[in-house]
């Protein structure tokens, strides 16, 4: 019988052969069709996509969140405490990467503003204090943000909960900055369930916006919860495929009032004190909201393509339950307990996972770095003080930056008596001009109500100037160019290295052995301490000022670091190029200086003794309660890598590396713009405008202000004829609500 091999293998008879061969002809053609048509629709999609991409230049771009904490301290997460209840968050991070060499700004607007923009608040105008509810202040309105940046590149960008970087006219607002949807609050603290904000007595208004709109009805609902909602809400209403998602959840916890639902409570029954009881139970809450996310970001297919940002925007307050231990300082300082900050980044595209980084890194290096990331054009950007720092957390690099400057704000000068801020609005005064580098000009104008810089009786130095005080508005910013870094390499090999460097080591006293090195290029007849400084690394675009001048004073008042020059090399020294009153930081390599007043400098320990703060308070204290602080103290030098929670304080050892990083500072300040802090303005009130905050101002120029606001005399003396009174109620109040809330 003559049998036949067919597709597939199979023998049949000659009889049944032919009907069986045209059954497997159509079968095969059918087959062979059907791989045709889903090759080219294969190709199909395949060029779309293609060209979708073509359109951009990019291809797999991740989605990013990023989950922004408000004053989570440095001890009050689980990773760093096991006390603090996080299990959420101490699986991203033992995932990721945590970053343990992280810093932000010491309090919110300043770390808002230099994520959405990159830039130093010296560039911005924000260098002072924070944007209240009634300034008239807002991001510059020609600086680019990181939304922005983002949306060119082909995301999708949402933001939920707190902006607190000014609402005044609606160009300020988020949707406006770049957000293509925002729900949250404006202000910079609300209450958790009836979104009512304060900005003293009487001056209170509901604040909970949906894009450009007042959100009434949503009273009652824990702010944590309904945030995290809407950003669940966000990734269900969208799909993956739809194009790549920028979402910045910003929420309002761990920030005052302390609200915590009392369910959270519970677990932290047994902890005496009553302020960190409900503070540990707002990060648990902080911790179920990230759980949420991140369950949704697996749900609908985001996960295995995105990124999980995590970072705090500024240190804890210990009144209020936070805790910075063992890091010296607190929220509204330049210690490392304010700007150093909580972070991690979680995601599968990382190439090195489950470590710890000591790259150093802040705040201002994500727009670079989640722009690259994006596939975005960071060139577009100008004068951007950030680096992309992706490589330096996904594979372990090291990290391209090499200082930061925390800030200068030449309106803090150093008081006579220590008296720390918060981020509440209205503490303190203005005290000099917002003109461009205001720690070395003069003004000559006065205006009522508009307090000018006045040089300081104690100090005995002012630089030489013809330069007149200028009318601030936020295009001054548009002039400010960038700075270039120093970079720091090894002792004996700078000699043949053309940037100035510094490695810091460890003799056998325990002080840093390392110094800076300059390679010179002009001949100087100064002091071997003078010849240490950075004029090397100034901008080839500014001239370098004039020497100090000293003033007729009777005693003069010389800085530390000159009276260590004289002692040592037995010659005086000319005047310093910094007045080391005015209030700044910067971090150089493993070197960390601080001028001026840095804020209230107490290493606090963890809150173990009952509500009422004395005696935990007094347990680590820099000096007696008693004891006025030293007035002619201005200038700090910390090792951080050595030292650091700042305990040894090497300036009278290493006046060189005082000197050359006074003159960073000052390089710095001579591409600072002015500062922009104006009055609050009473259209403002939210009687006014329907019990709400909300833009007052529209259709109207972006406000322009010259000087500084400053409060009347009469109102600082009607505060002190309140003042027994006050503290009494004070005392009262708080000793009854102590003992209210022990009983939970």
């Amino acid at each position: 019988m003559d049998r036949t091999l067919i597709e597939g293998g199979s023998w049949v008879t000659a009889a049944g052969g032919a009907v069986t061969m045209r059954a497997a002809a159509t079968v095969l053609s059918v087959f062979l069709s059907l791989d045709f048509l889903s090759a080219q629709s294969q190709s199909d999609r395949m060029n779309s996509s293609s060209v979708q991409t073509g359109e951009t230049g990019r291809k797999n771009q991740p989605h990013i969140i990023f989950i922004l904490i408000d004053d989570q301290g440095y001890n009050d997460i689980g990773y760093h405490n096991p006390t603090i209840i996080t299990p959420t968050l101490d699986k991203l991070a033992a995932e990721g990467v945590i970053l343990e060499n992280y810093y932000v700004q010491p309090i919110c607007t300043p770390s808002r503003s230099q994520l959405m923009t990159g830039r130093y608040q010296i560039h911005t105008g924000l260098q002072h204090s924070i944007i209240r509810p009634r300034q008239p202040s807002c991001l510059p309105s020609h600086m680019d943000t990181l939304p922005e940046r983002l949306r060119q590149a082909g995301y999708a960008t949402h933001m939920v909960g707190k902006w607190h970087l000014g609402f005044y006219r609606k160009a300020c607002l988020p949707t406006r900055k770049g957000f293509d949807s925002f729900f949250g609050s404006l202000t910079g603290s609300v209450d958790y369930y009836s979104y009512r904000s304060c900005d003293g007595p009487g001056l209170c208004g509901y604040d909970l916006h949906d894009n450009e709109n007042v959100a009434w009805g949503q009273e009652g609902k824990y702010s944590t919860m309904l945030f995290t909602q809407r950003a669940r809400k966000i990734l269900e209403s969208r799909s993956p495929a739809d194009g790549p998602l920028f979402l910045l959840l910003s929420l309002q916890a761990v920030h005052t009032p302390l609200q915590p639902p009392k369910s959270y409570i519970y677990p932290y029954r047994n902890m005496a004190n009553v302020a960190r009881r409900k503070f540990a139970a707002m990060v648990s809450t902080v911790d179920e909201a990230v759980r949420n996310v991140t369950y949704a970001l697996r749900k609908y297919g985001y996960y295995r393509n995105s990124v999980i940002i995590y970072s705090t925007d500024n240190g804890a307050q210990p009144f209020t339950g936070g805790s910075n231990w063992p890091l010296r300082g607190r929220k509204g300082t330049y210690w490392e307990g304010g700007v150093r900050g909580v972070a991690f980044v979680h995601s599968p595209l990382l190439k090195r996972r489950r470590r710890v980084s000591r790259a150093l890194l802040h705040i201002t290096d994500w727009f670079p770095t989640l722009v690259g990331l994006a596939g975005g054009n960071i060139t577009q950007s100008q004068g951007l003080d950030g680096f992309d720092v992706w490589p330096a957390i996904s594979e372990g690099k090291e990290s391209p930056r090499k200082e930061i400057l925390h800030n200068i704000d030449p309106l803090h000068k150093h008081p006579t008596e220590s008296k720390s801020r918060d981020d509440k609005p209205g503490k303190k005064a203005a005290a000099e001009s917002p003109s461009k580098g205001a720690a070395f000009q003069n003004p000559k104008k006065k205006q009522k109500k508009v307090l000018k810089q006045k040089l300081d009786k104690k100090s005995g130095f002012k630089l030489k100037t013809t330069k007149k005080p200028q009318i601030f508005s936020h295009e001054a910013a548009k002039k400010s160019k960038p700075v270039p870094k120093l970079k720091l390499k090894s002792g004996p090999k700078a000699k043949t290295k053309p940037e100035p460097e510094l490695q810091p080591g460890i003799q056998s006293g325990g002080a840093p052995s390392g110094t800076f090195h300059r390679k010179s290029k002009t001949k100087s007849k100064r002091t071997t301490s003078q010849n240490h400084n950075l004029s090397q690394s100034r901008s080839a675009h500014t001239k370098p000022k004039k020497p100090l001048k000293e003033q007729r004073t009777p005693k003069p008042k010389q800085t530390f670091v000159q009276n260590q020059n004289t002692s040592q090399f037995g010659t005086p020294t000319p005047p310093q190029l910094w007045d080391t009153s005015v209030q700044a930081a910067i971090r150089v390599g493993d070197w960390k200086l601080l001028t001026g007043d840095p804020g209230h400098g107490d290493w606090v320990p963890l809150q173990m003794l009952p509500t009422l703060p004395g005696r935990w308070w007094n347990l680590e204290r820099s000096s007696s309660p008693l004891s006025k602080p030293p007035s002619l103290k201005t200038v700090w030098l910390f090792n951080i890598r050595s030292d650091p929670f700042e305990r040894r304080d090497l300036a009278e050892q290493r006046p060189d590396v005082v000197q050359q990083l006074l003159e960073r500072l000052a390089h710095y300040n001579r591409t600072a713009v002015p500062v922009y802090f104006p009055p609050d303005d009473p259209r403002a009130n939210p009687s006014r405008n329907g019990q709400a905050w909300a833009p007052w101002a529209d259709g109207e120029e972006e406000a322009k202000y010259q000087g500084v606001y400053k409060k009347g005399k009469n109102a600082k003396k009607k505060k002190k004829k309140k003042c027994r009174l006050c503290k009494l109620k004070s005392f009262f109040l708080k000793l009854n609500t102590g003992m209210m809330s022990n009983g939970i």
